[in-house]
């Protein structure tokens, strides 16, 4: 989720005449932008009232005797333009909405035609999200901050740690895990040493960003009925995410986190977990064997706060690497990562909480 769609865009509330020379008024109008960007008005020079009526009756004369009328038709002056008033611009959202939409309903396609043909080839979608999300974060992190984060061992240790976890559950996923990093600081040692503690650190922390939590998504496949917790898990961070877009755009005014994201707003949050919140009800009521409404207001408001936390985490990494997507691959989305950035830190607590209330399966 990106930092557009948590509250109302910058400048959505300006008023103004943009093709006069003279400065809007408003509560939204920014002047020291004005100041920056807008040209200054050419006003002729207007002489002082006290000088002119000084040289035209001395410095002894009596000035008093020059009446305002008469001033004005002997200095004659260009009239000044008024700003004409100009209808409020509607709020932008900040991306192609079009494109957004059309790529979103497409990969949607994709995710539920894989998950109720054959459940492997699902994991296949997986893998290859995986695969590619670290090959656009340690590609970032090769660009800005000149981090050597291993890819190949990466890439086919997360393949391998998506596997494991679906075949061989937990257990599978944690060794999967432990060799991936043994062989990030193995591979690293074929270069020169200089850099080498932080390269296999981002690596170690790639490995468990990306393909290690991504393998509760696969465990959750795992139970007879795991097509139905996956499309849940999916539904529940999409809604949360849609709640969030709508109320923060509509009604957002107090940030949630300025420092870190200045397009969220508090009002966005409660929008998340109301929407996450009613939809786990309905999904957990209606779709998945064993489960009650109340449990599903307890896992939308889980899913609403992990979602967001994430949302925030991914946030963090690109300020600090002063990037606003992870990569360009979806139109109107950005990159892989920046559509994993609320799903990978969901899915242990989905996994966790499902496990708990109606088991493995």
């Amino acid at each position: 989720m990106n930092d557009s769609s948590w509250g109302a865009p910058q400048g959505a509330g300006y008023r103004g005449a943009p093709d006069m020379g003279v400065a809007p008024a408003g509560p939204a109008y920014d002047v020291h932008e004005a100041q920056q960007t807008r040209p200054m008005p050419n006003v002729p020079d207007v002489p002082d009232a006290g000088r002119d009526a000084e040289s035209r009756h001395g410095r002894d004369g009596d000035a008093t005797h020059v009446s305002g009328p008469l001033f004005r038709d002997e200095m004659p002056q260009e009239p000044m333009s008024t700003p004409l008033p100009s209808p409020p611009q509607k709020k932008r959202a900040g991306r192609d909405l079009r494109a957004a939409i059309g790529v979103g309903v497409g990969l949607g396609a994709v995710i539920v035609a894989s998950l109720f043909i054959v459940k492997a080839v699902f994991v296949g979608v997986i893998v290859v999200a995986v695969v590619v999300g670290l090959w656009e974060l340690t590609s970032r992190l090769r660009e800005q901050k000149g981090i050597n984060a291993p890819l190949v061992p990466l890439a086919v240790g997360g393949a391998a740690m998506v596997v494991a976890g679906y075949a061989r559950g937990a257990e599978g996923a944690w060794v999967a895990m432990a060799l991936t990093a043994l062989a990030v600081l193995v591979w690293r040692m074929t270069e020169p040493p200089d850099g080498y503690l932080k390269d296999v650190t981002a690596g170690v922390f790639a490995a468990f960003y990306v393909p290690f939590l991504a393998t509760f998504v696969a465990m959750l496949l795992t139970a007879d009925d795991g097509h139905w917790r996956v499309l849940v898990f999916l539904v529940l961070t999409v809604v949360s995410d849609t709640g969030a877009y709508a109320v923060g755009w509509r009604f957002g005014t107090h940030k949630l986190a300025p420092r870190i994201s200045p397009g969220k707003t508090r009002e966005g949050l409660l929008g998340a977990v109301a929407f996450a919140m009613v939809a786990g009800a309905l999904c957990m009521e209606f779709l998945i064997d064993g489960g009650s409404w109340w449990q599903g207001l307890l896992l939308g408001l889980a899913v609403a706060v992990s979602a967001t936390l994430g949302d925030l985490g991914e946030s963090m990494i690109k300020r600090d690497l002063g990037i606003k997507d992870m990569g360009t691959l979806l139109p109107g989305h950005g990159g892989i990562m920046d559509r994993l950035d609320s799903l990978l830190p969901t899915a242990p607590v989905f996994w966790l909480l499902l496990v708990l209330f109606v088991g493995s399966g």
